[in-house]
């Protein structure tokens, strides 16, 4: 083989080799409580399922079956364990901490992601994989019926906490619950907003006529100010206490806002109800704080209410929060 064909093919090789060693074998756990059974991704930083920056890396359920019935599953085309939305299931998004005073080149915070560089940009984006400088201690520990996350990060520019989650399928019950503690113990207070991005993918069906999204109050579009509203008038119905679609969408296509309104400041109220009426199942979804805004997005795949909440913490407080997933099946009426 003349050297320059054995050249190529040696570095065609490695190149294989290194692209199946960021996606093999990521560390994973099975719970059941004998009514629901969930499979979940573990953060780790050699061989996590997830690592790129985005996403809170803990709490990742790649599948959730009840009564023959699939909640999550993969709705992305392209998968690599550093794309900011290669991820899965009832997964979380802190905003950054410390982003705006940290100069290029420092660090800024992600909470259960890390301390990232920041580099030279207009502002942070969240589609952007930054360079994990410090990504803290993961330490997991797993039962029959649960998985607890605990993610400690030390002194990033002032800003350190210790935050775990809980995420458990309740005995007895076709619940699945998600407990977090976040205590501030660095230096600086802590001021963020978290939401959930909720990436259900109900029996695979994709997204048009059959998935409906509930509310227990009327909500409505407000479109005043820099409210974004994207495709809702194509293809998105909003009547009275419920978002549903006009058609399938096709390839490429989405919805945006973030002007969904009709919550009230009250902890009751971050509840919504996700259905398939094709397949007959659904999941009530419930919160314990109240919501700061809702916003809704959906693609071809998936269809996603994302409830923000917001969390200010003095250094030394603790804060504790809860979201619970009731998963039902229904007759069509």
């Amino acid at each position: 083989m003349p050297r320059s064909y054995f050249i190529v093919a040696l570095s065609i090789v490695i190149v294989l080799i290194t692209g199946f060693s960021r996606v093999a074998n990521p560390p994973q756990a099975e719970i059941s409580n004998g009514i629901i059974t969930a499979k979940l991704y573990l953060p780790d930083h050699e061989n996590g399922y997830y690592r790129a920056t985005r996403f809170d890396w803990s709490g990742v359920i790649s599948s959730l079956a009840y009564k023959g019935h699939q909640y999550f599953g993969q709705w992305y085309d392209n998968y690599d364990p550093l794309i900011n939305d290669a991820i899965m299931g009832p997964v979380e998004d802190f905003s950054p901490l410390g982003y705006e005073e940290a100069k290029v080149g420092g660090v800024f915070v992600k909470i259960g992601v890390g301390a990232l560089e920041k580099i030279k940009e207009e502002k942070y984006r969240f589609s952007h994989t930054y360079n994990l400088v410090n990504g803290g201690e993961w330490k997991v520990n797993t039962d029959n019926n649960s998985v607890e996350f605990n993610h400690q990060l030390l002194d990033a520019n002032g800003y350190a906490y210790e935050y775990s989650k809980v995420v458990e399928l309740v005995m007895g019950k076709p619940t699945l619950e998600i407990r977090h503690k976040l205590k501030n113990i660095g230096k600086k207070r802590i001021e963020t907003s978290v939401y959930n991005h909720n990436f259900f993918v109900i029996d695979q069906e994709l997204t048009g006529p059959n998935i409906e999204t509930t509310f227990p109050y009327d909500i409505y579009l407000d479109k005043s100010g820099n409210k974004r509203v994207v495709n809702f008038d194509a293809l998105g119905i909003i009547s009275d206490r419920s978002i549903s679609f006009s058609r399938y969408f096709k390839k490429g296509e989405n919805v945006y806002t973030d002007a969904l309104m009709g919550f009230r400041d009250l902890p009751e109220d971050y509840q919504f109800s996700v259905m398939n009426t094709k397949t007959d199942a659904g999941v009530k979804v419930t919160g314990d704080k109240a919501l700061e805004k809702i916003v809704y997005w959906a693609n071809a795949r998936t269809y996603c209410a994302e409830p923000y909440i917001r969390l200010e913490l003095d250094p030394g407080e603790t804060i504790n929060w809860k979201n619970e997933y009731d998963f039902f099946t229904f007759e069509k009426e």
